[in-house]
């Protein structure tokens, strides 16, 4: 880039601040001022009104401000619609850390919350409720395809990579990690945050960039820089194809990836020098290091994001036939129906109590791991995905055995909330984003209110959705300053006023 385009970039940052009229100084940290009430509260629950003042907030959207109002009149219980006022809002009020409204070339970085860098992954979902919004909202679609345009620039870089720093245009100072890692291919730690390599990291920002290109139809989206980041995904699916050993000679072959980590923990590194444990040949599937909760795959063959990216290359191949890229359109719609092959032949298994049911992890060779984590892409949120239907008899199997502790060794059961966890945070710890994706996946009324009545409580009195609570006390929860989990709630909520209007909507019959 350019010292001229450069300066640009700074003074189209400085008048999208001076525009919110921010006194960024005066603003308190979202982190601690999400950990305490603030009023108004509201409903028989008092939840308080969480949202930042209006100068504090990173971006204003007139659409965004008017579906909330209108969802809250619609809503018959006022502690859901307390919760959806705080949680719709989340992303847009406080993790837009830049953004550059250029016509042209848009961009925009979204941190994770709590964490001041953006992954892939959690930015793409944290700006998912906005989408439907945004052909009649002019500035909250320049900053979505900026959002795009941004994950496209670090994709080019490092595709390998899960976490970001804030780019080098937008003058704002990286941060420290902590960690030491080793990692091949090496990448950059003034661009990079963190280099795990997560295979639904590059399928949410294909979704990111599909489900915009849906509601918007606009052409904008396919640069010279998006065709290049989805050149190089494709690349990934291609080198992360390849099986652990040569099978002409039978000698282990040289990973693209390896990543290593001095840690006491077990799923923050890979075993086998960096490597990973090894996959089988002809599996036709993708290779995951790593989980969407960042933990290290048991069985690199994670069938979740191998799901998650059957569908979006078959997203990705309808966008591009409609834009006249008809070659890279059936090479994608080649790799999706490769991978699907791969989930039929080796991610349905059989189970000794639950029948077929889709496996969390594969190898090719023939171990299977039986379970689920809270983080989507996850088996319970195959339907949510896109990726079968919520009467799929296989998936129906699999649910029943994940919403078990015969079943799933990270169902929970506590005596304040029962869900599924992960590794992540321990083995006391539910993650409401578990019981958000089990009411977006359900048709049953009474499990939908339920659930609904566990994630009102869920908060803890603070009136937003957090990253995990103690099976036994609600008071006990991880990351006040959740995004991710705040647009899910936000998604489920706007779901059932379409899908189940009759549970939510007042007077209704």
């Amino acid at each position: 880039m350019k010292y001229w385009q450069a300066i640009l970039f700074f003074l189209f940052g400085i008048a999208f601040a001076n525009n919110l009229n921010i006194p960024w100084k005066a603003c308190p940290n979202y982190k601690t001022y999400s950990g305490r009430r603030h009023y108004p509260a509201t409903g028989p629950l008092r939840l308080p009104f969480q949202r930042p003042a209006t100068s504090c907030r990173t971006f204003h959207s007139k659409s965004v401000e008017q579906t909330i109002e209108d969802v809250k009149e619609q809503l018959e219980d006022e502690d859901l619609a307390r919760l959806f006022e705080n949680c719709m809002p989340n992303t847009l009020d406080t993790t837009i850390r830049w953004h550059a409204a250029d016509s042209h070339n848009p961009q925009t970085l979204v941190i994770t919350g709590d964490i001041p860098a953006e992954w892939i992954r959690d930015s793409a979902n944290q700006l998912l409720p906005y989408l439907p919004l945004a052909k009649s909202d002019s500035p909250l679609a320049t900053l979505i395809l900026g959002a795009i345009q941004t994950q496209a620039e670090m994709l080019i870089q490092f595709p390998y990579c899960n976490a970001f720093q804030p780019p080098k245009q937008s003058f704002l100072s990286g941060n420290d990690n902590g960690q030491s890692d080793r990692v091949t291919p090496a990448y950059d730690p003034a661009v990079v945050f963190e280099c795990k390599y997560e295979l639904d990291s590059l399928a949410s920002f294909l979704k990111l960039s599909y489900t915009y290109w849906l509601y918007t139809k606009d052409q904008s989206i396919f640069t010279v820089k998006w065709l290049a980041a989805v050149e190089r995904i494709i690349q990934v699916l291609e080198e992360q194809s390849s099986p652990s050993f040569d099978e002409k000679t039978g000698l282990p072959k040289d990973p693209v990836y390896t990543f290593l980590r001095n840690t006491d923990s077990g799923t923050e590194t890979l075993g086998l020098a960096g490597r990973g444990f090894p996959l089988n040949a002809n599996a036709s599937l993708i290779r995951s290091a790593f989980r969407p909760s960042d933990d290290a795959c048991v069985l690199q063959y994670f069938i979740p994001a191998n799901a998650m990216m059957v569908v979006e290359l078959s997203h990705l191949n309808q966008m591009l036939q409609a834009s006249g890229h008809a070659d890279i359109a059936r090479t994608a719609l080649v790799w999706a129906n490769k991978i699907q092959k791969g989930i039929d032949q080796h991610g349905i298994v059989d189970h000794p109590k639950f029948g077929k049911v889709y496996a969390y992890e594969v190898d090719g060779y023939g171990s299977i791991l039986f379970m689920d984590d809270a983080n989507v892409p996850s088996l319970l949120s195959l339907p949510y995905l896109g990726f079968v239907e919520r009467d799929d008899p296989v998936y129906v199997n699999t649910r029943k055995m994940i919403l078990s502790s015969e079943g799933n060794p990270y169902y929970l059961k506590g005596k304040v909330i029962s869900g599924i966890g992960g590794p992540h945070i321990g083995l006391r710890n539910v993650w409401p984003m578990s019981l958000i994706v089990q009411a977006l996946t359900s048709d049953d009324d009474d499990e939908i209110m339920s659930l609904l009545d566990v994630l009102k409580h869920s908060t803890a009195g603070l009136g937003l959705m957090h990253e995990s609570v103690d099976v036994s006390s609600f008071k006990s929860f991880t990351r006040p300053w959740f995004s991710w989990a705040n647009s899910l709630f936000a998604e489920l909520i706007l779901d059932l006023l379409e899908r189940k209007p009759h549970l939510l909507k007042k007077n209704a019959s």
